[in-house]
């Protein structure tokens, strides 16, 4: 048996199945501790809410009950790190070990493990950090990396220890609710509820029954709403692996595939959309794998030539209305208080309130990528900082993509259904008119009992004349010769590429004619509705 303790480092990772560090410090045969720190730091961070802490509690119990009936337990600490980790180290006479998943998170998380690394290498404690997904640490491009992440979710899940010894020494301590971290309650009502089997829960049920029609319903508010996998969340906080989801939904399709050489009928949708959900699992982590290579992206844009585009111009009377639903524009608003209640909206959704937000508003996307950090129960910074850079046009590489609130309104709520349950003040404007309510003459306001101006807000904004400024302004930024140069540069270090370029046929003949397309083939490969 290995003398010390084995400490387990619990982040974004709250499951049994699947867990390599927790296997592994098992199989040492030494004495191991399941930790999790609540981090006072990061918990009243800018980009954290309540609900994020209610989530994690909820997983918590879950992993407690289950390492409790193979013999382990949790054990809750609160503190700085390494602080927390030193104190372990001293009381029980030295850490054999530390083990965790790579974590890509935040700059407070970054900087937290750099903290930590030189903890353990000033006290000679060997850590130890598995990947958790298919993000790649470190990379120097992205060459061949599909093929990498394809290996690794093809690997075997772990299973989970058989037998966990409780550490008697160690007291197990308590979680800490949102009130001990000195935080209001959550506001999140109608908010998931997290834990591993809730996870596979849902995972089966997307799988084989509400998942059928996922590819047209992903854009839709209302059919998003239960015909989405919805398991962001669980993804995000670790209680379901990107390697369990990724197995199934292989399973399920080679399970279709057995139907066809057997001639049994199923309704065809569910190849195409379980195609669909398969490359999303893909982009997740390739987004990620964008902040992982550049950390600095969480604050600064992707192309230095869009520096100084929306600074200086920040309008609070437009970030108020956007941020509080009320904006005039019947479908943004229904989007963000379903969102202040849930802390989930739908992918399409979410890039048309980015979009609105950036375009519409000119809004720099760093205050509005911070406010929906916070509202977002499956908040993933390597998702939510490059995407919102995206949906804002500075990282030069991407279409413009400007969304029309009132066509989205028709297009994507066609019977008003989610407008009227989140902006009950337009319940009764006639349905030809809830997707623009401020084109109702006068007399039709007072029967509806909506008086634009009064019970509802007149547009913040004209759509028509902010598209127009939209268009121009970035249009014209992107024929410089410096928005070229780094727009290559950009896709050189971040946009996806299925196999390294020595790879491809032809490639040394034509390599300064393909540079010159860099830009128009990332703008094709981002193009294809991949957001959020």
């Amino acid at each position: 048996m290995s003398a010390g303790l084995h400490v387990v480092w619990f982040k974004r990772d709250l499951r049994l199945e699947d867990h390599r560090p927790l296997f592994e410090a098992a199989r040492t045969g030494g004495a191991v501790v399941a930790l999790y720190v609540y981090e006072p730091e990061i918990a009243a961070a800018e980009d954290a809410d309540p609900s994020h802490l209610v989530f994690i509690n909820q997983s918590l119990a879950e992993l407690d009950a289950r390492l409790r009936a193979i013999g382990g337990r949790m054990t809750y600490r609160a503190g700085r790190l390494p602080d927390v980790f030193d104190e372990l180290h001293a009381r029980h006479g030295g850490l054999a070990g530390l083990w965790s998943h790579e974590e890509t998170g935040n700059a407070l998380t970054y900087a937290r493990d750099r903290r930590v690394a030189a903890w353990c290498r000033e006290k000679g404690v060997r850590w130890t950090e598995i990947p958790q997904h298919g993000v790649s640490r470190p990379r120097r491009d992205r060459d061949g990396w599909a093929e990498r992440w394809t290996a690794r979710m093809d690997e075997p899940p772990t299973p989970a220890p058989r037998e966990l010894c409780v550490v008697p020494a160690v007291e197990a301590g308590r979680p800490r609710t949102p009130a001990d971290l000195g935080l209001p309650p959550s506001t999140k009502t109608l908010a998931q509820t997290g834990g591993e089997s809730n996870a596979r829960r849902l995972l089966g049920s997307f799988l084989t029954r509400r998942g059928m029609d996922y590819r047209r319903a992903m854009s839709a508010p209302r059919a998003a709403w239960t015909q989405c996998s919805r398991l962001s969340p669980y993804l995000t906080f670790g209680c379901l692996s990107m390697r369990q989801a990724y197995q199934a939904t292989r399973a399920r399709q080679h399970e279709l595939l057995e139907y066809d050489r057997a001639g049994v009928w199923y309704d065809r949708r569910w190849a195409r959309s379980l195609a669909s959900f398969q490359s999303r699992l893909r982009w997740h982590c390739h987004f990620i794998q964008k902040l992982e290579d550049e950390p600095a992206l969480e604050t600064r844009n992707f192309s230095r030539a869009y520096d100084g585009l929306r600074e200086g111009r920040f309008s609070e009377e437009r970030f108020a209305a956007w941020r509080e639903g009320r904006t005039g524009y019947p479908l943004v608003d229904a989007c963000m208080r379903a969102l202040h209640v849930s802390g989930w909206i739908n992918f399409r959704m979410r890039a048309m309130l980015a979009s609105f937000a950036a375009y519409h508003l000119w809004l720099h996307w760093r205050p509005t990528a911070v406010f929906l950090a916070r509202h977002f129960l499956d908040y993933e910074p390597g998702i939510h900082y490059p995407q919102f850079q995206m949906q804002s046009d500075v990282t030069g590489i991407n279409s413009i993509r400007i969304y029309s609130p009132g066509k989205q309104a028709l297009d994507q709520d066609p019977e008003g259904s989610f407008i009227r349950r989140f902006v009950p003040e337009l319940a009764r404007v006639p349905l030809a008119f809830l997707a623009e309510p401020h084109l109702m003459p006068a007399l039709m306001q007072q029967e509806a009992g909506c008086r634009i101006g009064r019970d509802y807000p007149a547009p913040v904004v004209e759509h028509a004349k902010a598209y127009r400024h939209a268009r121009e302004t970035v249009g014209a930024l992107r024929q410089t010769e410096f928005a070229r140069r780094e727009a290559q540069r950009v896709y050189a270090r971040h946009g996806s590429r299925d196999r390294p370029l020595s790879e491809r046929p032809g490639v040394a003949r034509r390599r300064r004619s393909a540079r010159r397309k860099l830009t128009a083939q990332a703008q094709a490969d981002a193009g294809q509705g991949r957001l959020f």
